[in-house]
């Protein structure tokens, strides 16, 4: 019984983390949002639809690397989303950060907007889409 609940848990994990990935395109596509805004937007609409929807005005100005090209807008809108959702001390944000940044680095070599922008921003859609269903995984796992 046991391992059959775990199966269907990890499968809603599994559907939770596209959903919010999902959700994360549309607003990206959208041209409403940019990705530190849509990562935001999508993980509270999932986990903390109670939050006001202004909080995803904090994420404003870290797209595009905060405007000087460093941090990736989609890694910080994680972050931010890590920090409002999860029940966490800050030993505990910290850790998951951490583990966001390790995950984004192993996967795409830096978390520097100038770095990952180099030829076009081409990619930031697929990097939005991958924090945000990043973030929800992280979110799961601490449930």
């Amino acid at each position: 019984m046991f391992w059959a609940r775990k199966v269907v848990e990890e499968i809603d994990r599994e559907e939770v983390a596209k959903l919010v990935a999902c959700e994360a395109e549309r607003l990206y596509r959208s041209g409403k949002m940019h990705c530190a805004e849509a990562v935001l937007a999508s993980v509270k609409g999932h986990f903390a639809p109670e939050i006001p929807d202004q909080v995803v005005r904090l994420a404003a100005g870290f797209g595009g690397g905060s405007g000087a090209g460093c941090i990736c807008g989609a890694v910080a809108g994680g972050t931010m989303a890590l920090g409002l959702v999860a029940d966490l001390d800050k030993k505990g944000a910290a850790a998951m950060t951490r583990e966001l940044h390790l995950w984004f680095k192993k996967e795409h070599g830096a978390t520097c907007c100038k770095i990952l922008t180099a030829k076009g921003k081409g990619g930031c859609l697929k990097l939005t889409v991958g924090v945000a269903g990043k973030v929800a995984e992280l979110l799961q796992e601490r449930k």
